[in-house]
């Protein structure tokens, strides 16, 4: 089997030593072919190019913004517009083996891959062998696919400033992450945003100060504890929303309690929950901040979230 190794040299928990046994143990197995990443697109555009040049395979070596490039990559000829969603053929298209080497590795972990990238490589060649893979559903926004979560607002603040960080050669720790939200919440409180959520079905939700879209549970990970605001959501049952009409500081403080619990079941007056939606859109009048994946793609007043099922095959 032909295969791509997607490497992001950059990522939290990759080193070198790590990727040498990584690619070792790969090509004794596959016909296998590296792509160190070097700039911010360089996994979709190396992934889109093996996958027309005949690869079967594509492994991503590194966190959850390498996954998002190399899925980007592997479904590159798969176009949709507006509310017309995307179909791929997942048993045309190569498919998808992932060995954490981020921070928080959401899409991994919630496929239940090892956290170890030794561990996970033993776990991808010996799911090769028994040919064990699943089909998982994706997220469409923006002409971007998106595995695990999505958001406007707040969320997406934190991931630029965030990403700012890095770019000045800060470490995207989750004491970093923290210190941000706090930030980013303050600066919220000072100018609420407005968002009008709008789903099929049902009466137009104004007045929406924060919203999550999620393609499965948990939402995130922080500081290896799972962030669940959706905990029925998967990567076969369509999207989940989680929104806030309210920022004040009691609705923050009992939000956050609720859906750092083992369980994960947020509620109250001014949370709004839908789970298993085939669409989300979220409007605002003014620009706001948007993210896929932990990748801020800029400010949008008009996004369309699209659950598109069955979209790749994933080994696992």
């Amino acid at each position: 089997m032909r295969a791509l190794l997607v490497v992001n040299p950059q990522a939290t928990s990759t080193t070198a030593a790590g990727r040498d046994v990584l690619t070792h143990a790969l090509a004794s197995e596959l016909k296998l072919e590296v792509l160190q990443t070097r700039y911010r697109g360089h996994a979709a555009e190396g992934t889109a190019a093996a996958v027309r040049d005949g690869v079967e395979l594509v492994v991503a070596l590194g966190g959850d913004g390498t996954v998002n490039e190399v899925v980007n990559g592997l479904l590159a000829d798969q176009t949709g517009t507006g509310t017309t969603a995307p179909r791929p053929d997942a048993e045309a298209t190569a498919m998808l083996a992932v060995v954490p080497g981020g921070s928080a590795n959401v899409f991994a972990r919630a496929l239940g891959m090892p956290r170890d990238p030794v561990e996970a490589t033993g776990h991808v060649l010996s799911a090769l062998a028994a040919r064990r893979h699943r089909m998982v559903g994706l997220g469409h926004a923006d002409d971007r696919w998106f595995t695990f979560n999505a958001g406007m607002g707040w969320d997406a603040d934190v991931v630029a400033a965030v990403e700012r960080a890095r770019a000045q050669g800060h470490e995207a720790s989750p004491g970093r992450y923290a210190v941000t939200a706090l930030a980013q919440y303050l600066a919220q409180l000072r100018r609420p945003p407005s968002m009008t959520v709008h789903i099929p079905g049902a009466d137009p939700l104004p007045g929406v100060k924060l919203a999550f879209v999620s393609n499965t549970d948990p939402w995130t990970f922080l500081s290896g504890r799972a962030v669940r605001t959706n905990p029925r959501s998967s990567f076969g049952s369509g999207l989940g929303l989680f929104a806030l009409r309210s920022l004040g500081p009691r609705t923050i403080a009992a939000v956050l309690g609720q859906i750092l619990s083992s369980d994960g079941n947020p509620h109250g007056r001014h949370v709004v929950r839908q789970d298993a939606v085939p669409l989300v859109r979220i409007t605002s009048d003014t620009p706001l901040a948007l993210q896929l994946d932990g990748d801020h793609l800029g400010e949008r007043t008009d996004v369309e979230f699209l659950s598109v099922p069955a979209s790749l095959r994933v080994v696992v």
